[in-house]
């Protein structure tokens, strides 16, 4: 017998927010002066220790500052900077966790993310989540299990009484290995049929 759904889980990046990633690094590599190839291919040996908040943004740019050969810019957060500039919402994908959350199911949103981004997201004021799980905090990251579990006791719920949304296969997979129910998101409509076979209410 199916259990009764009593939790959904968003991914932010992808899903609730415009996917910020290439903007993040184009506006980074820019202000840096080189490629965004050349950023990313730097970048990207550091992001999972950046992300798990095991290296501060200071060390982050000193690091890849480092590895390039430049000089290090003077800014109190490039990142924060950056991701001003390119945070966009999903605004039908708002209302729906806000409709979710007046249904009375309890909404997390589950991201990896840094703390740059963390302070971003919190200071916009969001009041439809009941639980903020990201990876810079806890020292873990999709797809590892253990960011699930955080996010489902925080919750309070058990694995099969839960859904997670995630535009990335890997995550949903890892969501999956702990027994949440998954949807891999395409769009708004097809999210809103897939809740449907779940039989969760949207409005």
């Amino acid at each position: 017998m199916k259990k009764i759904i009593k939790a959904i889980i968003f991914d932010s990046g992808g899903v609730l927010v415009d996917d910020p990633a290439l903007e993040l690094i184009a506006y980074c590599a820019k202000a840096l002066g080189i490629s965004d190839k050349r950023f990313c291919k730097v970048y990207q040996k550091f992001e999972p220790d950046f992300q798990k908040g095991i290296i501060s943004e200071n060390t982050l740019w000193e690091m890849v500052c480092s590895e390039l050969n430049i000089k290090k810019l003077n800014t109190q957060s490039l990142w924060y900077e950056a991701l001003r500039k390119v945070f966009s919402i999903k605004e039908e994908m708002f209302f729906l966790a806000s409709s979710l959350r007046n249904n009375g199911y309890k909404i997390g949103v589950l991201s990896n993310t840094e703390l740059p981004a963390m302070k971003y997201l919190y200071e916009q004021g969001y009041d439809m989540f009941n639980v903020l799980v990201f990876s810079c905090v806890e020292g873990a990251r999709k797809p590892e299990e253990r960011i699930y579990e955080i996010t489902l006791r925080r919750l309070g719920v058990q694995p099969e009484e839960a859904i997670f949304i995630d535009d990335n296969k890997d995550y949903t997979n890892g969501a999956e290995k702990v027994g949440i129910n998954t949807i891999l998101f395409r769009s708004p409509d097809q999210f809103k049929k897939e809740l449907a076979s779940f039989s969760v209410k949207t409005e």
